[in-house]
């Protein structure tokens, strides 16, 4: 028994002790990304923080006296700071809600679909399968366009060339592509007006720089403007916009757009092997999102199955808001 408390005192103590000490130094350093973008990146892993304080929080029971206490209060504190950013993603508000047996109901898929995506048709073959209303497509490339061609399924397409890509089992009324200026955000933005028996609406796809990149608060800026400057009631908004929902900016753009996203934290990144990230395909970063305006309530959110992207896609259907 001496020697067991030996070995956990002595070498395995220092790397748990060095662990929650990291996730509890990032916890607090992510509370900056009020007033940084630098330090808002690491809100983006605040999941990350969280389990690795909870897991340090557990192994401090297997220690006595002061060794024990010390680790605790350290992973407490990760724990809390954590917490802290994440709570605020399931207390928002997301929107009306209408039941499974509401009529009218809009099914719309968003889905990157990955440039180098080495099977398109399996994509082609669930989307097949799911039949949305509408699916946006992102990162859409010479490959995926070659094998959707190839087929025959009643796909109406918006912006073929287009790197955001609409699908659509009725044709849209107008369709674009927002090319960038000297004075544009660069980045893609498809948008696509379509009309039910209620009238029009329009779908608008994005997909955004990586929030190292500084062209991502452009892009957000852009897209927010949009939906303030047309009608945006029955507008849905929908993209891979590389950003978690608990990170200082999100919150700040969703507050901007002013229609409620309608997703609540689905991890939909990574689906595979990133590069050199060897990961087992378990998302943990939620960074694919839905915006719907206000005449639109949600009937459901799910994540869709993995597939050959190294995203997995998002499924929401829609409904009227009934009147009251």
């Amino acid at each position: 028994m001496r020697q067991l408390r030996l070995v956990l005192n002595v070498f395995l103590w220092p790397p748990v002790f060095l662990t929650a000490a990291l996730c509890a130094v990032m916890a607090i350093v992510s509370q900056w990304g009020r007033v940084s973008l630098k330090w808002d990146l690491a809100a983006q892993f605040a999941p990350v923080w969280l389990a690795g304080s909870a897991v340090c929080l557990v192994a401090a029971m297997v220690y006595r006296g002061r060794l024990r206490w010390i680790l605790a209060v350290v992973s407490l504190v990760g724990a809390a700071s954590s917490a802290s950013l994440i709570a605020p993603e399931f207390l928002r508000p997301a929107g009306p809600q209408a039941p499974a047996s509401a009529p009218e109901q809009l099914k719309v898929v968003q889905f990157n679909v990955w440039h180098e995506n080495p099977d398109p048709g399996r994509i082609l073959d669930w989307l097949d399968r799911e039949r949305p209303d509408i699916a946006v497509i992102e990162e859409n490339s010479a490959t995926f366009r070659k094998a959707l061609l190839a087929r025959d399924r009643g796909w109406q397409i918006a912006c073929l060339g287009c790197e955001v890509m609409i699908l659509s089992r009725q044709p849209a009324l107008t369709a674009a592509f927002a090319r960038h200026g000297p004075h544009a955000a660069p980045g893609p933005l498809t948008h696509a007006t379509f009309a039910d028996r209620r009238g029009q609406f329009e779908v608008v796809g994005v997909h955004n720089a990586w929030p190292t990149d500084r062209d991502q608060p452009a892009q957000e800026a852009r897209l927010a403007a949009y939906i303030v400057g047309h009608p945006h009631e029955r507008m849905i908004a929908v993209g891979d916009f590389n950003s978690t929902p608990w990170s200082f900016q999100r919150r700040r753009w969703d507050k901007a757009f002013g229609i409620p996203r309608r997703e609540r934290a689905v991890p939909s990144w990574p689906a595979r092997n990133y590069k050199r990230l060897q990961w087992p395909g378990m998302p943990f970063l939620p960074i694919d999102h839905v915006y719907a305006g206000p005449a639109w309530a949600t009937v459901s959110v799910r994540r869709g199955p993995r597939l050959s992207s190294d995203h997995y896609p998002l499924v929401v259907t829609l409904a009227p808001v009934a009147p009251r």
